[in-house]
């Protein structure tokens, strides 16, 4: 693991956003693609909208959602409203690129299986992504990967489902598919995370 401090929150965007073009270039120069999966939160936000700045063939990039709240479409507390405002409305990202967790589903385990699924076709069988964007919260979960969930032993699928946490569901990507990427990008910010960082 490389730790790397930088000043401010628009430092650590700018750089992580050079991260992911760099390795966005060197997957579709290998492979012919570039599968990233994004978390949400405020930090990715800005970093996301300093990658679409970026030299990036976007033609050859997948996204995917690292975690999402149970939530109507366009509800504020949605990951996927904001991954859309910074990629699709500022980088040459159509639409189908960005693969939006089915939260919105009237059966939320059937959805993700429905997700897994999806990241076969996407990313193989088993999927390997190239990238995962991980945050981390002051209570040390990542993903939506919340401290004593049931979630947190789901060694057989792709995508799990949480109990409520800060009032909503979260369908979110378990362990198996985060070890299995070829890269993880943590970034962190905020003194409340000092304590969780150093754990981690």
């Amino acid at each position: 693991m490389k730790v790397e401090v930088f000043p401010d929150v628009d430092s650590v965007a700018r750089e992580a956003a050079a991260i992911v073009a760099a390795e966005a270039r060197a997957a579709i120069a290998e492979r012919g693609r570039f599968v990233m999966a994004v978390s949400g939160g405020r930090t990715p936000w800005l970093m996301l909208r300093a990658l679409a700045h970026e030299d990036v063939p976007w033609e050859y990039v997948h996204v995917v959602q690292v975690d999402e709240r149970v939530a109507p479409k366009g509800d504020p507390d949605r990951n996927l409203t904001h991954l859309r405002e910074s990629l699709s409305e500022q980088a040459s990202l159509r639409p189908e690129q960005i693969q939006a967790m089915p939260v919105e589903a009237p059966d939320v385990e059937v959805a993700a299986a429905q997700y897994s699924a999806a990241l076969r076709q996407i990313a193989g069988s088993p999927p390997v992504l190239d990238l995962v964007h991980l945050g981390l919260g002051p209570d040390g979960h990542t993903a939506s990967l919340v401290p004593g969930d049931p979630v947190l032993a789901v060694d057989d699928a792709d995508v799990g489902l949480t109990g409520i946490y800060q009032g909503r569901r979260r369908m979110t990507l378990t362990y198996p598919i985060l070890n299995r990427s070829r890269r993880v990008l943590w970034l962190v910010t905020g003194g409340d995370k000092a304590e969780m960082v150093g754990r981690l």
